[in-house]
């Protein structure tokens, strides 16, 4: 985790220039708030980092406590929101019970351990409060997947979970009826580096359990020449499997996933 901290402290300062696709989704993510209502004194933008998400919260709900927490503290001062906290998501410096709402975009993805995340949300969550989220899903950068597992059977991409394993932890940490919907993006550049400056440059450069000295630069050109093998009318696509998710804290109901297919 503190790997992470650091890629994100580090890309804080060029984020906003390279995050068109974080950009999009979160005014996706916002536009649900257009059909999904309820209780907004309190909103906790969790994992707020520079404000992507933030911005839209303030102008949507400008009479709501706007909490924007994130644990890379370089990315909070480039959030322009005023009531900031640098924390982990597992260990919300909260009360029980004192949020209306919380809403969250592309964090959960760096956050393995679900169950204690869905435990905390749960936790500050008030009576009928409600979670949102956007996240990635186990179909993200396939392309770049596949071309490294030719190479090698080393892990060089993150790997992200499934949306009905979400559903499952939801569920377990006391959420109600959780609402779970997918659609893919896909970005085109030029040149397979361009994707890896882009990744690098929003602080999610892709893992790799070896340093490159060691990788060698024959296994990397064998990669390139791999992806090359997508390119499509002079382009090279990278996907993005985007999964987005609401529930309710509620008393007393059975709870199950819904499924919505986009």
């Amino acid at each position: 985790m503190s790997s992470v901290r650091s890629a994100f402290n580090k890309a804080s300062g060029q984020y906003d220039e390279h995050a068109f696709l974080q950009k999009e989704i979160a005014t996706r993510l916002d536009a649900k708030l257009d059909v999904i209502s309820g209780e907004s004194s309190v909103i906790l933008d969790l994992g707020a980092g520079t404000g992507l998400l933030s911005k839209q919260l303030s102008k949507r709900f400008p009479d709501s406590q706007l909490i924007c927490l994130d644990f890379a503290q370089a990315s909070l001062k480039y959030n322009p929101s005023s009531n900031k906290i640098c924390a982990d998501a597992y260990q919300l410096p909260l009360a029980d019970k004192s949020v209306d709402m919380v809403i969250s975009s592309l964090m959960m993805q760096w956050c393995p351990d679900l169950k204690q995340l869905f435990s905390e949300i749960h936790r500050v969550l008030k009576n009928n409060g409600l979670i949102l989220f956007s996240t990635f899903g186990p179909d993200t950068l396939k392309e770049l997947k596949k071309s490294w597992s030719v190479v090698d059977s080393d892990t060089h991409v993150n790997t992200f979970t499934d949306m009905h394993d979400i559903g499952d932890q939801m569920l377990g940490a006391g959420f109600q009826s959780p609402v779970m919907e997918m659609e893919t993006l896909t970005l085109t550049y030029q040149t397979v580096m361009d994707l890896l400056r882009d990744l690098k440059a929003i602080g999610a450069q892709t893992v790799s359990t070896r340093s490159k000295s060691l990788m060698g630069k024959n296994k990397f050109q064998l990669m390139i020449k791999m992806y090359e093998s997508y390119r499509k009318d002079g382009k090279l696509p990278a996907t993005y499997e985007v999964i987005y998710g609401h529930a309710w804290k509620r008393q007393n109901e059975l709870g199950k996933i819904q499924i919505n297919n986009q």
